[in-house]
């Protein structure tokens, strides 16, 4: 037994220390998973930079102003006035001949580790190749022009650390460590041979961080401990069915009022909060009930769920699905439960604007390198229901309102979202005018022609 032991132990260290080199081997590994990581990440620009002529879309007005100049030094944002800069010495000029100027954009609902690889690939391969793929995806994520994303279940701890050391490029990450979620659940991978679950029995899936099962009250606390010990930012649980997941129809509740409290407790004495994944009026009122502050999805809201999440406050982090081209394809009972959703969308949207519900905008878009291409695109979708200068407000500045809600857990605490004195510099510069042309963000490519986060360019086609 002590032999077996001894082997259990070293394949796990193999693992972990396979897992920990990923990221900084993609290129010899892989190299044909992906272009990314063909050179390293930039520096900080040796002396400050200074923007001037360009047009301005701050995060939060709805029209350009011009007639300004931007300063910025290490990695924020030092000067935003208007005017001409009383001198240029000492900093390297960028004339942006013109074009807008724009934060960075936030993706409130994205998996870093679930974006690039089939599910099937997931569940079958080792964890390392996830973390490999990921780390390609994270640096394409970054020049679509999504410079923080807020990862809504998955291991993306050794991403981020990755990523915030300059080891390789992507956007700052907000973790939520594995999605916590009941026997059953949506999210519960565990093949029927894992079952009956006995003690604290715990499969292969759950230690690769994926998902946490918590059956029981206490379950709940220490699942949610676990994940804030590696770093967490906020809490996601599972608070009905899924569409990924083929045993957990829509329908189906998880979590007891009594449970999902203990978490929002926990995660209030983290000095953070939860967000649960809800799309039934059933769910979404027991996630209300508990104490919840941010709902993932609501796809299948009715009116009277509507009206209580606007008379609490609760935000709506939600995905503009409108077919089958935004989502990997599907067959059975998933295809029929995306439908449904899909199915729901535009009632949803139009619940939270007769309500005033605080929206959020994510894509959730898994298990497909070229679907993760669309990020862009599904933001276009949002003209169904609001004006550009709203849909691009969403997803910078209203995102970054709601990213501050990780309170004393929250990893990058200035500004994001905005661009203004003291914010990160975390900018896009589009060639051409986003506010009346949202088309334009779908193909970042050609349009982007700065991307700059943290203060360093990522991409910059213009000549200094």
């Amino acid at each position: 037994m002590r032999y077996a032991n001894r082997r259990i132990s070293a394949d796990l260290s193999r693992r972990g220390f396979v897992t920990g080199l990923a990221a900084s081997m993609l290129s010899l590994v892989l190299p044909g998973l992906s272009n990314a990581q063909s050179t390293p990440p930039p520096g900080a620009p040796a002396k400050p930079v200074l923007f001037t002529n360009f047009r301005l879309f701050d995060g939060k007005s709805s029209a350009l102003r011009d007639g300004l100049y931007m300063v910025v030094e290490g990695n924020s944002i030092s000067q935003l006035r208007q005017g001409q800069p009383a001198s240029t010495d000492g900093r390297t000029v960028v004339d942006c001949g013109g074009k807008v100027m724009m934060p960075g954009m936030i993706d409130m609902h994205w998996h870093a580790l679930l974006a690039a690889l089939p599910v099937q690939v997931i569940l079958q391969s080792d964890i390392a190749l996830v973390h490999l793929a990921a780390s390609a995806e994270a640096e394409r994520t970054l020049l679509r022009g999504f410079t923080t994303i807020r990862d809504a279940g998955g291991p993306s701890f050794a991403l981020k650390q990755a990523i915030d050391s300059g080891m390789i490029s992507g956007p700052r990450i907000y973790p939520s460590g594995a999605m916590i979620t009941t026997t059953g659940g949506h999210g519960d991978f565990r093949a029927l041979s894992d079952l009956p679950r006995t003690g604290s029995q715990v499969s292969q899936l759950e230690r690769d961080g994926g998902f946490a099962i918590a059956d029981t009250d206490d379950e709940v606390r220490l699942r949610v401990r676990e994940q804030f010990i590696q770093g967490a930012s906020q809490i996601k649980l599972v608070g009905c069915g899924g569409v990924s997941t083929p045993r957990s129809p829509l329908d189906m509740l998880t979590f007891t009022e009594k449970q999902l409290r203990a978490a929002v407790e926990t995660a209030a004495d983290w000095g953070t909060y939860v967000l649960v994944h809800a799309y039934t009026p059933e769910s979404i009122q027991r996630s209300v009930a508990a104490g919840v502050p941010c709902i993932e999805h609501g796809h299948l809201m009715d009116d009277r769920t509507a009206a209580l999440m606007a008379k609490n406050g609760t935000w709506l982090s939600t995905q503009p699905f409108v077919g089958e081209d935004d989502v990997a394809p599907l067959t059975g009972p998933s295809r029929e439960k995306f439908l449904e959703v899909v199915g729901g969308t535009d009632t949803t949207f139009r619940l939270a604007r007769k309500h005033g519900i605080k929206v959020a905008f994510g894509t959730d878009l898994l298990f497909s390198q070229p679907l993760a291409t669309r990020q862009g695109t599904m933001l276009t979708h949002m003209k169904r229901w609001y004006t550009a200068p709203e849909a691009l407000t969403m997803a910078t500045g209203t995102n970054g309102q709601l990213l501050a809600l990780s309170g004393h857990r929250n990893p990058y605490p200035r500004k994001l979202g905005a661009l203004e004195e003291g914010a990160y510099a975390d900018l896009l510069l589009v060639d051409g005018n986003p506010l009346n042309n949202l088309d334009l963000i779908a193909n970042p490519d050609q349009n982007l022609r700065i991307v700059m986060k943290d203060g360093k360019f990522y991409k910059n086609t213009l000549k200094a």
